[in-house]
This record gives structure tokens, C-alpha cells and sequence, in this order.
């Protein structure tokens, strides 16, 4: 199983595909971020430092790479085209990783409202995520209650990037182990990358600590191509003849 499991990942190259996620992400996502979060009056810093799982000091560090400037700036219309671009490129990358692992050809031009669509979803699911984390009491509440979002948001994800052509039931176990692996990175992340950032704050500024963000989102993409992998795998070897 481990070997079939490390075959599979490496004939869709999982490790490149997750550097090219954490490239567009870091130039083509955020600023788009940003430029959301603002517009309906939340904090880019703090969706992000949910995503991350982030103590308050590393929170903190965090959000000095999102301080605003002295000045106004306007968005005019050929710059939110590009942001808009940008953020629908990182969508396209995720759906194209689906479709090769699940055997589903693309729509062209039909998919880019379904990217627009799980873009939306992706925002209000940072933002409820970091609303739940700041309500719930415990650490183990709180991971229980983000493993059942993150599987319902991954189970959801793939269905809606996939337009429909692979069943609910079918996705499942991939969901599954997308969100026990998202749940896991998120403790993992608590702990490590919140004294990683200080650190690095500390001793590079801050490109420290967007060299951890970038680490972050490396094993995002990691993340994801294990559950839909991993999924895949179970649905073939229980498929019925």
C-alpha cells in the first residue's frame, strides 16, 4: 500500500505541484486576499494566521507583513481584473490536480465560474474558521470541530471542482483524509510554525517569516494531493465490478 500510495504521488510530481501552489499563492492569492478581507471590513492578518493555527505572538508577526501604508490607494479596473486573474489561476492549479487524480477531463471556459464559486467558499471558510477558533474554549475541541469543517469544506471542494462527474459517496475517504491531514497540519502548525516565525522574525525580519508561510503552503499542497490520492486509491480497490 506505502509503495503504491508513493508511485501514485510521484506520477503526478505532488512535490513540484506544491511548490507551484505556494508560488501562486504567495504572489497571485493574497494580494487578492487582502484586497477582500478589506473591502467587507476583516483582517487579512488573521484569516491567515487561523489558516496557520498561530499563537498571538507569531499572529502578531504575522500581521506586521499586512500593516497598510500612509497612503490611499484605488483599485482601478484593470488591477482588480489582475487580482481576480491571479486568484482564479491558484483555483484552475487545484481543479487540475483533481481532475488528473480522478480521471475527469477539463470543461475549459465552463470551469472558471466553477473556480469563482469555490473562491468565495474558500474565503468565508477562512473567515468562520478563524471566528470558531477564537470561540471554542480547549485544543481538542477545537480540533475536532476543525477536522468536521475541514472535511465537509475538502468533501464539498472536490465535488464542486469536479462539477458533479465523481459521486458524493465516491469522495468521501478522500475527504476524509484531506481534513485528518489538514486537522494534523493545523497542530502541527500551532506548535512548530508559531515559534518558527518568531524566530525567524527575530533573525531575518520579515522575510523570515515569509520564508515560513511559504514552507506553510508547501505542505498545503502536500495536504491535498495526499487525501485525493489516498482517496483514489480506496475507491479503487473497493470499487464494485
Amino acid at each position: 500500500m506505502a509503495g503504491t500510495l508513493w508511485s501514485q504521488l510521484t506520477a503526478i510530481d505532488f512535490f513540484g505541484h506544491s511548490f507551484q501552489l505556494a508560488a501562486l499563492a504567495f504572489l497571485c492569492f493574497f494580494p487578492f486576499l487582502i484586497v477582500i478581507t478589506a473591502a467587507v471590513g476583516r483582517d487579512a492578518a488573521a484569516v491567515v494566521a487561523g489558516w496557520l493555527g498561530l499563537d498571538r505572538p507569531a499572529a502578531q508577526a504575522v500581521a506586521s507583513l499586512f500593516t497598510p501604508g500612509q497612503g490611499q490607494g484605488t483599485l482601478t479596473v484593470p488591477s482588480a481584473f489582475l487580482l481576480v486573474l491571479g486568484a482564479v489561476a491558484v483555483a484552475s492549479v487545484l481543479q487540475g490536480w483533481y481532475q488528473k487524480v480522478f480521471d475527469v477531463p477539463a470543461r475549459g471556459w465552463r470551469d472558471i465560474r466553477t473556480q469563482l464559486y469555490w473562491l468565495a467558499a474558500l474565503l468565508t471558510y477562512g473567515v468562520a474558521q478563524t471566528a470558531v477558533g477564537r470561540t471554542l474554549g480547549g485544543p481538542v475541541l477545537q480540533s475536532l470541530v476543525g477536522f468536521a469543517f475541514a472535511t465537509s469544506f475538502w468533501w464539498w471542494s472536490m465535488h464542486t471542482l469536479l462539477a458533479g462527474a465523481v459521486r458524493w459517496p465516491a469522495l468521501f475517504p478522500a475527504a476524509l483524509v484531506t481534513g485528518a491531514c489538514w486537522t494534523g497540519l493545523g497542530v502541527f502548525s500551532s506548535h512548530y510554525f508559531s515559534s518558527a516565525i518568531v524566530a525567524n522574525q527575530q533573525k531575518y525580519g520579515p522575510i523570515g517569516i515569509v520564508m515560513i508561510i511559504l514552507s506553510w503552503l508547501v505542505a498545503v499542497g502536500v495536504v491535498i494531493h495526499l487525501g485525493a490520492v489516498v482517496g483514489r486509491l480506496y475507491l479503487d480497490r473497493h470499487a464494485r465490478p
